[in-house]
């Protein structure tokens, strides 16, 4: 079956104008000009220190480009993106009521879309655009159609509850914005961002790049936001992750027994017993992961 789930908490940014693309480029850790009607992409913001402030997908519009990205937090995003637009011939306006966003996954759903299975390819739909999610083939495809269409599903797909996406997302142990990422703390590399196609190596230099790179190339990752399981309920105020009494990690997401955790390469490595308050927690390495050897070797990656 094909499921589908409205994202509701989602905003639109438009950077337009003739300078959009060589705008964003210098920012943000993604290739902009792979972006078109027929490629989207995912990419982040990040701090001068390679710190996470914002992650989205990119998709063409017009003379310019959609950014989707977390609704609560898009003015934050609008603001730091107007400061450094400086003289740049570049448009920026909040579209979120002009949109809707549509996660679709399962069964057939890429052929039922008519989308190639291509991470990122993208199609028009209606008025609007579908493409493969750009992050991982168990997430299937994204559609953005205008506020007006989205009264009614495309063809072929069945609504589901959007918790149903968010286990699915879940499951697959991939980070969903700044609940998993904190904000002016993360790293994008113990994010999964690399594997995610988040990143291009090739493009030169933008904001935070420096550190991006030097902790790819000296192999400095020494833990990893992992999926974790969970037997048992930590409290509120229950975040920390242990292992036979060392402080290895932190709890970022939880879900009914499922979620997303930030814990140390060797502590994952070794089969340890976890636990977070009175609950156990089992954390799994994903089969999208890459992980590098010097990981092994319990180097501290930066902070």
């Amino acid at each position: 079956m094909n499921h589908s789930a409205w994202v509701s908490d989602r905003g639109l940014i438009n950077v337009g104008g003739p300078e959009a693309v060589s705008f964003l480029q210098g920012l943000i850790s993604n290739d902009v000009t792979k972006v078109g009607p027929d490629r989207a992409i995912y990419a982040a913001l990040l701090t001068p220190q390679g710190k996470f402030l914002h992650d989205f997908f990119i998709i063409a519009s017009g003379d310019g480009v959609l950014l989707d990205c977390e609704a609560e937090r898009r003015a934050d995003l609008f603001t730091r993106l107007k400061r450094y637009r400086l003289r740049s011939k570049v448009e920026l306006a909040d579209v979120t009521d002009d949109w809707a966003v549509l996660a679709a996954w399962g069964g057939d759903v890429l052929t039922t879309l008519g989308l190639p299975s291509d991470l990122g390819a993208a199609v028009a739909l209606g008025g609007g655009t579908a493409f493969t999610d750009p992050r991982h083939a168990g997430l299937g495809a994204r559609v953005i159609v205008p506020a007006a269409e989205s009264n009614s599903l495309p063809a072929g797909l069945e609504l589901a509850e959007r918790s149903d996406y968010e286990r699915l997302r879940l499951s697959l142990g991939i980070p969903g914005g700044s609940a998993d990422m904190p904000v002016e703390r993360a790293f994008l590399l113990e994010s999964g961002f690399d594997e995610l196609h988040g990143i291009d190596w090739k493009k030169g230099c933008y904001v935070g790049q420096e550190v991006t790179a030097r902790t790819k190339y000296r192999g400095l990752l020494r833990r990893r936001l992992a999926p974790i399981s969970v037997e048992g309920v930590p409290q509120p105020d229950e975040t920390r992750i242990f292992a036979d009494g060392r402080d290895v990690g932190e709890l970022r997401t939880l879900m009914d027994g499922q979620g997303l955790a930030m814990i140390r390469l060797d502590a994952i490595s070794t089969g340890a017993t976890l636990t977070c308050g009175e609950a156990l927690v089992t954390a799994s390495v994903p089969d999208w992961w890459t992980l590098p050897e010097a990981a092994a070797d319990g180097t501290e990656a930066a902070e």
